[in-house]
């Protein structure tokens, strides 16, 4: 397939007036004197008085850094929602940004609709900033807590495959998603570039990445921030995007120049997405991006005790410090939030004035209430065909030899044929290998880049494929699970041992299922995270030691039973009776572990809608039956009901972990 070249659509290059600059400004600046307020103050919230030392907290903990060259990015954004009326949300990628987001949240109402003690007035504000860095309260991340995150950001490196799984299958959605420049250097995030090379204009959204370039880490340069203009745009002219570099740090000309890029951005997305519609040719494009560079700490302190503080690695954090007992570091912080001008951007009670709040978008609108947020509030639940009807008929049990996954694969097939807009297939690789080939019956894998004549030969791959493979488990993994959390379903298959690769995406997508089902009433069910751990440790007939590893589950097994479930169905039969359990289910990591290769078959179809299903050691409820390994199970098979004693929880644990079973 050739690479689009669809007509250059440019804006003016001043599109603001004076009067827009000036609103613009103040509304940032409402912004970046609500991010100083949650890492300061515990009192005076409005400046009414003098600061004195008992208005600051005991222990002052957050990260100023990122805060406003973020909330620059999201008055940017508002702009053009209110302007081309979009739907659109945001994604916080840079580490420990959660005050930009929440001062947005904050100033657009919806932080008070979901937490009314929190209200828009000077009360409520001042219970924001207390709440910020408090134990048990509002973290430095954009946890599962802050309305219109879907993206906590503790552990970098998934911001945008969260963002392209948002937009997979959501046409007319835009998924705005800083990256920070420190971000930029993990494995995962550098992959994830690759992602625009599995969007489809026709029926995907759009990701428009900001690069955040504001050249610091916590005590380091970073590498793209030292890379000089050419250099960086070329690097992702080569990743087949279109750059375009807003730079400076003059608030009045760079909200010309954002202004200028956003716009141009918005309109290249809909000419890109109108030309494939309308032709109903998803041609690849070179969609667009922007590359930010400003200021690390822009409009803070610029220096404190003859060190540098704006524009390097000391304004990561908190850049002002024992300000309780320093007069002169006192001093400092009044004056850097006096200069926001608090009292001409809030009233008396401490409201945003009206003349702000018209650059609101409103209802759903906002960047903090849209519902793909939220996305249990617009799930549909999957249309499954009946399982037993891919059961694999035996007379007696450990008779015959199956397949567990191939027979999985001829199940999965008709579940997406019946799910074509809502549900995917995810795969590094590995789908065809782990013999669940019969689902490219339903929907090839998706490939947007150049064919060769001879890829009509088995390769399975098309534009509007629904299987997606890349050679990278951490973008796949962050695919899924940003296709999840707004509101959709899928199912993720790899190696046992290579499962391992994502054993901290695990880790968090688990605890940021486990806050938002157990802690957060506001926030709807999702479809679980399906894992299909297949191509097992026992069965390596030729890959050998290298691809022999079953420690995933010891990964999984220490998480909390509330989200977390194990599964180890014997054959094929009782695989697609698990299969079905989990694809039905919500809010939870199912891990199903199940060979690939030929297997005897012990449950025959009047028994796999009852037969066990969880592993119980530590996960499950006590009710839940163990499973025992596959190998295991064929001699339970054979022996029962003679040897009940084989089902044994713990007999199956110690075969789990030692290989010879002693």
């Amino acid at each position: 397939m050739e690479i689009s070249t669809e007509r250059r659509v440019t804006p003016p290059a001043q599109p603001l007036t004076a009067d827009e600059v000036q609103a613009m400004d103040a509304y940032w600046r409402a912004c970046n004197y609500l991010c100083a307020g949650m890492l300061y103050l515990r009192a005076n919230p409005l400046l009414k008085e003098p600061l004195r030392p008992e208005h600051f907290k005991n222990r002052l903990l957050g990260h100023w850094g990122t805060d406003p060259g973020q909330t620059f990015i999201w008055v940017h954004l508002n702009r053009v929602i209110r302007k081309y009326d979009l739907n659109m949300f945001y994604i916080a990628g840079p580490g420990h940004g959660a005050p930009a987001v929440l001062s947005n949240c904050y100033l657009e109402g919806t932080y008070s609709e979901v937490y009314p003690e929190k209200s828009v007035d000077e009360t409520g504000m001042l219970r924001l900033f207390q709440a910020f860095s408090f134990p048990g309260q509002l973290g430095s991340h954009c946890t599962p807590e802050v309305p219109g995150s879907i993206h906590e950001g503790g552990e970098l490196g998934y911001s945008l495959s969260h963002a392209f799984g948002a937009a997979f299958d959501n046409p007319d959605l835009i998924v705005s998603v800083a990256v920070g420049d420190g971000e930029a250097e993990t494995g995962p995030l550098a992959t994830s570039w690759h992602s625009n090379k599995f969007l489809n204009p026709i029926r995907d959204g759009a990701v428009p990445p900001i690069l955040h370039l504001n050249g610091y880490k916590i005590a380091n340069p970073t590498v793209l921030g030292r890379i000089d203009p050419e250099e960086i745009e070329n690097l992702f002219k080569g990743y087949g995007w279109t750059p375009h570099l807003v730079e400076g740090d003059d608030p009045n000309t760079m909200h010309q120049k954002m202004a200028a890029a956003v716009e141009t951005c918005i309109l290249k997305i809909r000419s890109i997405q109108e030309e494939a519609r309308s032709t109903n040719n998803p041609v690849r494009p070179r969609w667009p991006m922007i590359i930010l560079r400003s200021p690390k700490g822009w409009t803070g302190p610029e220096e404190v005790d003859g060190h540098r503080v704006e524009d390097f690695w000391r304004a990561h954090q908190i850049p002002v410090l024992d300000v309780k007992a320093n007069p002169g570091h006192l001093k400092i912080v009044e004056e850097w939030m006096r200069s926001y001008r608090p009292h001409e951007l809030f009233d008396d009670r401490g409201t945003l004035i009206p003349e702000l709040r018209g650059l609101q978008p409103t209802g759903e609108r906002r960047m903090s209430a849209n519902p793909h947020a939220n996305g249990g509030r617009l799930r549909k639940p999957l249309d499954l065909p009946d399982f037993r009807d891919y059961c694999v008929s035996i007379d007696n049990p450990g008779t015959k030899f199956a397949s567990p996954t191939e027979a999985l694969g001829r199940f999965l097939r008709d579940v997406m044929r019946r799910n074509m807009s809502i549900f995917r297939v995810f795969s590094p690789d590995e789908n065809a290998s782990n013999r669940l080939q019969d689902i490219y019956q339903a929907s090839l894998k998706t490939w947007l880049a150049p064919y060769k004549p001879e890829d009509a030969d088995g390769t399975n791959i098309a534009p509007d494929g629904r299987v997606m493979e890349m050679l990278s488990e951490h973008t796949l993994e962050g695919w899924l699970e940003g296709y999840l959390l707004t509101g959709r379903h899928g199912l993720f298959n790899t190696y046992e041992s290579f499962a391992h690769i994502i054993d901290s995406m695990y880790n968090q997508f688990s605890k940021w299922l486990e806050k938002a089902k157990l802690e957060i009433d506001w926030r709807s069910p999702v479809s679980s995270l399906n894992l299909l751990i297949t191509s097992l440790v026992w069965r390596q007939d030729h890959n050998g030691f290298t691809h022999e590893d079953p420690g995933f589950l010891d990964v999984v097994s220490n998480k909390s039973a509330g989200v977390t479930r194990i599964y180890l169905p014997p054959d094929a039969n009782c695989l697609l009776s698990v299969a079905d359990h989990c694809l039905r289910s919500v809010d939870y990591v199912n891990v199903i572990v199940s060979d690939k290769q030929q297997h005897l078959l012990s449950i025959w179809k009047r028994q796999s809608s009852t037969a066990p299903r969880g592993l119980g050691f530590g996960i499950g409820p006590a009710t839940t039956p163990a499973v025992t390994p596959t190998s295991l199970w064929h001699a339970q098979a054979i022996f029962q009901p003679k040897k009940p004693w084989l089902q044994s929880r713990f007999f199956a644990k110690r075969f789990l972990t030692s290989r010879s079973g002693s």
